[in-house]
């Protein structure tokens, strides 16, 4: 039911043609035709750069300072970075010690300022405990 179209005449005509010409030619130099190799790099990967943003560690702060909760895309929107950027901003900042990871869950966490962290301290007690 499927298979090829069946070729016009003038088509298997120039197809016929086609292939008594490269039998013909193969034997012989081809001045005229140049051969070209293709080859195809499999797994190379892209090197990507990482831009991140003239400010330094005290700026930064003051700019993520502002913030309620520091996430990752709550820090690319106040830097005007994109999320990647904003990740190693984060990282960056959480290995100096200047803001620290306080929740989240599967690479959406949660930062605080460091100085913030430590002034809260959340009691497991309960209240009828301590009376």
């Amino acid at each position: 039911m499927g298979g090829t179209k069946k070729k016009s005449l003038a088509s298997m005509e120039k197809s016929q043609d086609d292939n008594a010409s490269n039998a013909a030619g193969a034997g012989g130099d081809d001045k005229g035709k140049k051969k070209t190799e293709k080859t195809k790099v499999v797994g190379e990967r892209k090197r990507v750069d990482v831009l991140m943003p003239r400010l330094n560690d005290q700026e930064l702060m003051k700019s993520l300072g502002a913030l309620k909760a520091i996430t990752i895309y709550a820090a690319a929107k106040s830097l005007s970075v994109n999320a990647a950027v904003a990740k190693t901003v984060l990282t960056s900042l959480e290995s100096k010690g200047m803001v620290k990871r306080v929740g989240g869950y599967s690479g959406h966490y949660i930062w605080t300022p460091a100085s913030l962290a430590s002034a809260v301290k959340i009691s497991t007690t309960s209240p009828a405990a301590a009376v």
